[in-house]
Parts: C-alpha cells; structure tokens; sequence
C-alpha cells in the first residue's frame, strides 16, 4: 500500500512539473535534443583542417573529397538545426540529420563499435519523436497506405521506434562490477529504461531518466574541466553533448506522452 501512495505521489509531482513547464518544454526539448548536431557542426568548421586531414588519411579519397565530406557534416548539421529550431521544414531537416549519423557511422567506423553504434541510435530514436511531433495524421507519409487501426498510426509508430532508440543510451551507463552501488544503479536503471521502452508509467519513468542523465552528465562529462589541448577534452565534449540530445528526446517523451502503442495507452482501453 505504502509503495502505491509513493508511486501516486511521484506522479502528481510529474503531472504538476508538466502542468508548469507545458509551453516551454517542447522547445527547451528541440533546443537539447539537436545539441549535439549544433556543437558538432560548428566544430567541423572551427577543426576543418584536422577533420579532412583525418578523412583524407583514413579513407584515401583525396582532398577535395575530404574537404567536401566536412562541408557536407557542417552545412547539413547546422542547416538541420536551424530549421528544426525555427519550426520550418523540419521533416526535412529529420531526414538530412539522419542521413548525417548514417555518413559519420560509416566515415568514422563507428558501426564496429558497439557503445558508439547504441549511442547513434539513441540520437536516431530522439529524431523519430521530433519526427512524431511534427507530423499530424493528415500529413503522414503513409497517407495512401490502407489505416490498420488508431494504434497502428504512423504517428504512434514513430514514437514507440523512438522510445526503443532512445533506451540503448542506458546501455552504454551499465557498470559491470559487483559494488553496491553499480547493482543498485543497473537494476533501477534497467527497470526506468524498460518501463520507457514499453511505455508504462512513462512521462514518470522518463522524467526521472532525464533527472539521473543530467547528474551522470555534469559529474562525469565535464569537459570545461580539462584544457583544451587535451584529447579527454575533446572526448568529454563529445559524450556531453551527445548525453544532452538524448535529454532532449526524452524530454519529447515527457511532453508527448508514449503514444498509441504504449501500456499506458492499453490501461485505458482497460
């Protein structure tokens, strides 16, 4: 009984923060969630040299095609943000941001490494529910295809795929060592990322993810705390700003809600 009033007293705590942040959630959630696209475009401007040089080098394209890949990054991550930021043509700006993650996975080998594929993908999922978002029923892509019923939605389909995306972030926090705290972490960590995934409880269980992932971010990614000269700066920097774009869907998560296809949506039906 008692952890059925905790539960109903951490819900009307994140049903009065969403009755408060309403208006301005949504945009504090595009702001984070393209942050990482934002920090990483103006980077390819202020590192082009390095960055083509290393292209150049790894892939044996020659320069000017090198040259051409990093404008390529910087006119398509930063055109991208803009435009989502701005509200205008932002199913397109979804398509060109994915296929910028599709060009640096495969220019950056990063498809063999598990920890930055799950993280990629994370950044995906945070896509698929601006893409959500943003895409009414009547404007669906699917328009011509035959309606399988309210829950089938594309819609809805598009934010179950990102809730799914979004939950390998937590993959790659799980500690593999037996201290205390590590299981505590990994058992409440998988138990939030599951409820996300499969939308039970979910405004709750993602709020509190964002709350956890913001304390992960500034105690371990501070990379203002590093000179600049240094590789873990730029490593840092990177892990950072990734973090904070999966903030950033997650917070959709929260103003959104789960979708059709959710438990959370079942339990009415119920």
């Amino acid at each position: 009984m008692a952890h059925v009033d905790v539960m109903s007293q951490a819900e009307d705590v994140a049903d009065q923060f969403l009755r408060v942040t309403k208006h301005y959630l949504p945009h504090m959630a595009r702001l984070c969630l393209v942050s990482t696209f934002l920090e990483d475009g103006f980077r390819m401007w202020f590192q082009w040299g390095e960055q083509s040089e290393y292209i150049e080098s790894t892939w044996n394209c020659g320069h000017f095609l090198a040259n051409i890949f990093v404008l390529l990054n910087l006119l398509g991550q930063l055109g991208g943000c803009m435009l989502i930021l701005s509200r205008n043509f932002v199913q397109y700006a979804c398509f060109t941001l994915f296929g910028i993650i599709g060009l640096q996975t495969l220019a950056y080998s990063i498809l063999w490494d598990p920890k930055f594929l799950m993280r990629n993908l994370a950044l995906g999922g945070g896509l698929l529910l601006l893409l959500a978002e943003c895409r009414g029923e009547a404007r669906s892509v699917f328009a011509g295809v035959p309606s399988l019923g309210h829950q089938s939605s594309p819609k809805h389909l598009l934010q179950l795929g990102g809730r799914v995306l979004l939950v390998l972030m937590f993959m790659t926090l799980l500690h593999f060592d037996l201290s205390l705290f590590s299981i505590l972490q990994n058992l409440v960590g998988t138990a939030l990322i599951v409820l996300v995934a499969v939308g039970f409880k979910t405004k709750l269980a993602a709020l509190t993810l964002v709350v956890w992932l913001l304390c992960i971010n500034f105690t371990f990614n501070a990379f203002w705390s590093i000179p600049s000269y240094k590789p873990m700066h730029d490593f840092l920097k990177y892990d950072f700003f990734q973090t904070t774009s999966v903030i950033g869907g997650l917070l959709l998560v929260v103003a959104l809600g789960p979708g059709g296809v959710s438990m959370d949506e079942k339990k009415k039906e119920w």
